[in-house]
């Protein structure tokens, strides 16, 4: 062994002080970006289930519910649950007032002669299947589209249907049947056969304001609703 290659073995190894950094919030931060989504509540249904689209099927009139309810067991009884999703007959639904003062709600279909069907595309078409257990219910029609060919809905029109069709635990306000500037008679009451033009309205009350000429004179009469009619 030379002396130059003792002088290196007997050199000891300088110690090289490795400082871990410090890891804080801000290089996470820039390190690994979180992504934040916003969740959509459990109780909330979804617009259209994943997969799925909404069409528009043309029904006998006043048979909506009819054809809805013969789907209904039509997709239960077939097990196609997998294609064809919520059947509806969107309604309004508006709280209105009997004579004894209770509350009712009425329904009213928003779309007469129409259901809408929500459906998975099979190779971006309608199940053959589903498409015949369709047509071939009573009362069915055609699908609305071009060229005799099924259109789905657009994303705007699945919005306004949706909207439109409450439940009745959503409805809050009590409609009645008239609007301030609405000539009315009395057909009841103290004031029966007088004539006269809805002044307000108290929905809450079941109660509207009518001026009326009554001996002579411009009047101010408070009456419930059922007590008038609008005049022809």
């Amino acid at each position: 062994m030379t002396d130059t290659e003792q002088n290196i073995e007997s050199t000891p190894t300088p110690e090289v002080a490795c400082e871990t950094p410090e890891v804080t919030d801000d290089v996470v931060a820039e390190t690994a970006p979180v992504e934040v989504t916003e969740e959509i509540p459990a109780s909330e249904e979804p617009r259209t289930q994943e997969g799925m689209n909404w069409f528009v099927l043309r029904v006998a009139s006043n048979k909506e519910d009819f054809v809805r309810n013969a789907l209904d067991k039509k997709v239960q009884i077939e097990g196609v649950q997998h294609l064809v999703g919520r059947i509806m007959v969107p309604t309004e639904k508006t709280k209105t007032l009997t004579k004894t003062g209770k509350t009712k709600i009425t329904e009213t279909k928003l779309y007469p002669g129409y259901i809408f069907v929500e459906m998975r595309l099979v190779d971006a078409r309608i199940s053959q299947d589903v498409f015949f257990l369709i047509k071939e219910t009573t009362g069915v029609g055609d699908f609305v589209g071009t060229a005799g060919k099924p259109t789905p809905m657009s994303t705007d029109e699945v919005d306004k249907m949706l909207f439109d069709s409450q439940a009745p635990e959503e409805v809050t306000e009590v409609k009645l049947e008239f609007a301030k500037g609405d000539h009315v008679n009395v057909k009841d009451g103290p004031f029966m056969g007088y004539e006269g033009t809805v002044d307000d309205i108290f929905p809450e009350k079941g109660v509207v304001r009518v001026l009326a000429t009554v001996f002579g004179r411009q009047t101010q009469i408070d009456i419930e609703y059922w007590m008038i009619e609008k005049a022809e």
